[in-house]
């Protein structure tokens, strides 16, 4: 961890914390919920020896990055995110560069929008978890989740300014961060009000220590949960705003890797999305589908050592292939 550099920036009206090591190309790292830098700590000192400059921001509304408003979900849409991205890579990289974009969960999210609004800042893409999902031309996100999931969906339960806040402080940040992040189940996720998680101790996996509980738990404890939170309630915006981009495919390279224990991969129709067709025809240039067995939704923790290497065989294909000359 001494190879990290910490730095504050100021990009799109944001103080935007920005974790780094290395030098070379530019690997931007983005993190899910409820997480912050931190889940990179794996990633950044390798692909710094591997000859890398790899940054992990801490996105609007999470830890230490500071200035948007967070009683205002409306601030927090994909547009606005990848502006912020958009922003840090002027920033970091040097003019005209493209860089190679790893995501996850939440981050994986805002990874397929940056390049859906602009690939001519991405080189490839290694996305996890939460694989690209179609715009319905119909539905809003969160009338359809409500009616698949149920009211005791969380993201419908996150939808309520302060109420699931409010919960969260009665069990505590800590029992909170270790429910979530040792779920390992393909069902979905269910919290039932007034008890959403279990009063059960949770005995942590071998790649989360009660250390890196205390790291994220005192940056929720600090900043709150209603600016990562604010992600979920904006997917209706989300939905009203990129109805321009309805039926346009991402035009980069895409490795995607998930576990096969994970919930995403066993939402609505994803697994056939992914395995049948529909994953390769919106994105033209996906080279490789990797599912991990016996891995849950926190992939890039649980099993580091083998997603570096699968990140890493990416990129330097991609900057080596015929396939990087389109770029």
């Amino acid at each position: 961890m001494e190879q990290i550099e910490h730095k504050s920036l100021n990009l799109n009206g944001l103080n935007m914390h920005v974790a780094e090591a290395g030098q070379g190309p530019t690997i931007l790292f983005l993190h899910g919920f409820p997480e912050c830098w931190y889940t990179w700590r794996h990633q950044l000192p390798f692909f710094a020896a591997h000859g890398y400059r790899a940054v992990a921001p801490d996105l609007r509304g999470y830890a230490d990055t500071t200035g948007a408003p967070a009683s205002d979900p409306a601030k927090f849409t994909t547009l606005h995110v990848v502006g912020d991205l958009v922003a840090l890579i002027d920033a970091v990289a040097p003019p005209g560069e493209k860089v190679f974009v790893v995501g996850h969960d939440w981050g994986a999210i805002i990874a397929w929008a940056l390049c859906l609004y602009r690939p001519d800042k991405v080189r490839a893409l290694v996305n996890m978890s939460v694989a690209f999902s179609r715009r319905n031309p119909i539905k809003k996100p969160i009338e359809t989740l409500r009616n698949f999931y149920g009211d005791e969906y969380y993201i419908i339960r996150f939808q309520e300014p302060g109420q699931i806040e409010h919960e969260f402080a009665q069990i505590g940040t800590k029992n909170v961060l270790k429910n979530i992040l040792t779920y390992r189940k393909p069902d979905p996720l269910l919290l039932p009000k007034g008890k959403a998680f279990p009063d059960a101790p949770i005995i942590l996996p071998a790649w989360l220590s009660e250390e890196d509980v205390d790291y994220y738990a005192s940056k929720y404890d600090a900043a709150g949960f209603t600016g990562a939170l604010n992600y979920y309630r904006a997917l209706d915006i989300n939905w009203e705003l990129t109805a321009p981009w309805r039926g346009s495919k991402i035009q980069v390279p895409v490795k995607f890797l998930v576990g096969d224990l994970d919930l995403t991969y066993h939402a609505t129709s994803a697994k056939d999305y992914i395995n049948k067709g529909g994953f390769k025809q919106d994105c033209p240039l996906l080279k490789e589908v990797v599912v991990m067995e016996g891995v849950g939704h926190f992939i890039h923790e649980e099993k580091s050592d083998e997603v570096n290497q699968h990140i890493l065989s990416f990129f330097k294909s991609s900057s080596s292939s015929s396939f990087c000359s389109a770029l």
